[in-house]
């Protein structure tokens, strides 16, 4: 009955990296489900390689898209059926090089069987971080055009994240990046970041040019200061 998300319009072209930043409930992961189709929009349209994702063929618009979410799910298997879960053929090295780029690749080298470590239903038996970098690399396995990132890297360490997001970029510059954040040190390098408030967006452009122009920006930036040096 009442919109959820409106004036929204960005382009996100390919190599690129685009961002998305706001506070709870400003309706980041609302937008980002709008590219896979998990809602449709009402009026407007989302469009993937100039296709309106309505018109688009479900199976092919999904192997375009590698989507990690918020909280990210492993299934009963092993590390390698986890990670094959988007392209059963990839091969071993491929594995392993996904899982260097999620930063990965030490924690499942430690353990008993290594890519044929056992994993419980849900990913119980290993951490947070630990199970958003296999949902990460199992992402990069698919080998998509697309990758969503929705708060991915929340369960991350500071230093973790920042690793992670070089070799994502350097060994991955092809694909279309889109983050949804919550700690702006991980999107200041962004090409675009789109600011959303109560489901609008209040501004876009690069960190730098919405430091000095966007009120809203200004004090996500200045709260999270905030919070680092009371820490």
């Amino acid at each position: 009955e009442q919109a959820v998300l409106s004036e929204i319009s960005f382009t996100a072209e390919p190599g690129q990296t685009l961002a998305i930043v706001g506070s709870t409930g400003s309706g980041k992961t609302t937008l980002v489900s709008l590219i896979p189709r998990l809602f449709d929009v009402t009026t407007g349209a989302v469009k993937v390689g100039g296709v309106d994702v309505r018109e688009a063929d479900l199976e092919a618009l999904w192997a375009e898209l590698g989507v990690v979410p918020q909280r990210p799910f492993l299934f009963s298997g092993t590390v390698a059926s986890n990670l094959r879960y988007g392209r059963e053929e990839a091969t071993d090295d491929e594995l392993w090089e996904a899982l260097e780029i999620a930063q990965g690749r030490d924690f499942v080298e430690a353990m008993d069987g290594q890519l044929d470590a056992r994993i419980s239903q849900g990913g119980t038996n290993v951490s947070g971080g630990q199970r958003q970098r296999l949902a990460i690399a199992r992402a990069l396995v698919k080998r998509p055009r697309i990758l969503v990132f929705d708060d991915s890297f929340s369960a991350l360490d500071l230093s973790t994240d920042a690793r992670l997001r070089a070799a994502l970029w350097q060994r991955r510059p092809e694909v279309t990046k889109i983050v949804v954040a919550q700690r702006v040190s991980s999107i200041t390098e962004a090409d675009t970041i789109v600011v959303l408030e109560d489901g609008r967006a209040v501004g876009t452009g690069t960190h730098e040019e919405l430091l000095a122009s966007n009120d809203t920006y200004r004090e996500i930036v200045a709260s999270q200061l905030g919070a680092e040096a009371a820490s």
